[in-house]
C-alpha cells in the first residue's frame, strides 16, 4: 500500500514538471568543483578587478581602481574519502587571508565529517562568493551588512547531499563573533553590526561555541530552496583569567557579551534564460542594551534585510553556453536597527533601500565583464546616492 502511494505521488509529480532534481548547484562554487574532481591535487582561483566611480550633480567625486581580491586554491586529495580544501585570499593589494581550510572526510555517500576554517552557511553569496557567480560588480549588500559575508570561523561538523530526497545540508559547531577585544574593545555597533566581530581564524578565541546549520530542497525543476540558521553567544576576551568568585568581575564581562540567533531563507529559480533570486534574513540580538550600557554603542536588538533579483539572458537562444549577455536588477532593503532597546532611538540613517541594475556579459565559462548602476538612500536621506560600478572577473 505505501509503495503504491509513493508511486501515485511519483507520477503526479511528473505530470506536473516538479521531477526530482539533480542538484546542479552542488559544485558550482569553486570548493565544491574542487573537491568533485578526481585529480590527487587540484588548483584552482578567481580575481576581481573593480572600478568605483561615485558621482553627485553639486560636487567632483573621485573614482577608485582597486584590485579587490586575488585568490588561489588549492585541493588535495588523500584518498577516495579523504581531502583538503584551502583558499589563500589577498584583498586590495596588501591584505593577505586565509578564506578557508578544512579536511573533509567521506564516512558514506550521504554524510561527511569536516573539520577546520569553514565557511558559515548563513545565505547565498558567502558560500557562492566568486566573483562569476553573482550579478553586480560588488556582491549584495545586505550581504555585507546583515550576514558578514566573507564569513568564516573555525569548527567541525557534518555536511552530505541526499539525491533521492532532493535534500542537501551542513551542520557545524565554531566559535563565535568577538564582541568585546582586548586591544579594540567593543567591536559590535550599529551601522556595522556584527560584521567586525569576524575572527577569521586568526588566533581566534572562544568562551563559548555556537552552532550554524543549513538545509536545502532541490526537488522541483529549476528551483533551489534553502533555510539557514546561526546561534549563541558572542565571545569575550574579558572571561580570559575571570576569578569565578569575583561577582563584579563576572557582571562586567556578562555585560560585554551579546547573545544572537539569525535566521536566513533564500529561492533561487531559472527557467531557460530567465533567473529569479532572493533572500530574507532576520537577527535578534538579546542583551543588546546592556552591552551599549557598558560600551557606549549603539547595536541594534534586531537587525533584517532582504532583496529580490530578476536577470536574463538576451543570448540564450543564438550563443553557445559558455558565453551570454545578462541584463538585471536587484532591490534590497536593510535596517540594523529594526528593534532596538528602551535605551536607544532607532536611527533613520541606518533603514536603507538599494537598488542596483546593469549588465554582465560571460565572455566564456569563467570570465565576466561588468557594469552597473547602484542607487542608496535611507530614511534620512533626501536622495539617492549614486555609484557607477564596472569589473573583471574570473574563476578558474
Amino acid at each position: 500500500m505505501k509503495k503504491s502511494i509513493l508511486s501515485l505521488i511519483a507520477v503526479i509529480c511528473t505530470y506536473a514538471g516538479f521531477t526530482q532534481q539533480t542538484d546542479t548547484s552542488a559544485y558550482s562554487n569553486l570548493a565544491g568543483s574542487m573537491m568533485a574532481n578526481n585529480s590527487k591535487l587540484t588548483i584552482g582561483g578567481y580575481a576581481q578587478i573593480d572600478y568605483n566611480q561615485p558621482y553627485k550633480s553639486d560636487e567632483y567625486s573621485l573614482g577608485t581602481l582597486d584590485v579587490h581580491r586575488m585568490v588561489l586554491m588549492f585541493g588535495y586529495k588523500f584518498n577516495q574519502r579523504t581531502q583538503f580544501i584551502t583558499e589563500l585570499e589577498m584583498e586590495h593589494v596588501s591584505e593577505v587571508y586565509v578564506e578557508q581550510a578544512f579536511l573533509n572526510y567521506q564516512v558514506n555517500p550521504f554524510l561527511n565529517f569536516r573539520a577546520g576554517l569553514l565557511l558559515v552557511p548563513m545565505g547565498i553569496s558567502n558560500e557562492y562568493h566568486e566573483p562569476t557567480t553573482f550579478n553586480g560588480v560588488e556582491r549584495p549588500v545586505i550581504d555585507e551588512k546583515i550576514s558578514p559575508t566573507t564569513w568564516r570561523e573555525i569548527g567541525f561538523g557534518l555536511t552530505g547531499t541526499v539525491p533521492s530526497a532532493s535534500f542537501k545540508y551542513q551542520l557545524y559547531v565554531i566559535n563565535g563573533f568577538n564582541g568585546y577585544d582586548a586591544d579594540k574593545g567593543a567591536l559590535l555597533s550599529g551601522p556595522n553590526g556584527l560584521r567586525s566581530g569576524r575572527q577569521k581564524g586568526a588566533e581566534s578565541y572562544m568562551s563559548s561555541p555556537n552552532v550554524t546549520c543549513r538545509a536545502e530542497y532541490f526537488g522541483f525543476k529549476g528551483l533551489n530552496l534553502g533555510l539557514s540558521g546561526y546561534a549563541g553567544n558572542t565571545q569575550s576576551y574579558l572571561f580570559k583569567g575571570l576569578d569565578k568568585t569575583d561577582e563584579a568581575a563576572r557582571a562586567q564581562a556578562d555585560s560585554s557579551v551579546v547573545t544572537l540567533a539569525m535566521v536566513g531563507l533564500d529561492a533561487r529559480y531559472t527557467f531557460k534564460g530567465l533567473q529569479l533570486k532572493g533572500q530574507f534574513y532576520y537577527t535578534g540580538l538579546k542583551d543588546a542594551d546592556r552591552y551599549n550600557a557598558f560600551t557606549g554603542k549603539d547595536l541594534g536588538s534586531a537587525l533584517m534585510g532582504y532583496y529580490a533579483e530578476a536577470c536574463y539572458n538576451v543570448f540564450r537562444n543564438f550563443s553557445s553556453i559558455e558565453s551570454g549577455l545578462v541584463p538585471f536588477i536587484r532591490f534590497e532593503h536593510y535596517n540594523m536597527h529594526q528593534k532596538v532597546g528602551v535605551t536607544e532611538t532607532a536611527k533613520d540613517a541606518l533603514n536603507v533601500n538599494v537598488l542596483t541594475t546593469g549588465l554582465g556579459w560571460k565572455i566564456t565559462t569563467g570570465s565576466m565583464l561588468k557594469a552597473d548602476v547602484q542607487m542608496v538612500k535611507s530614511k534620512a536621506d533626501s536622495e539617492y546616492v549614486k555609484t557607477f560600478n564596472a569589473g573583471v572577473a574570473i574563476m578558474f
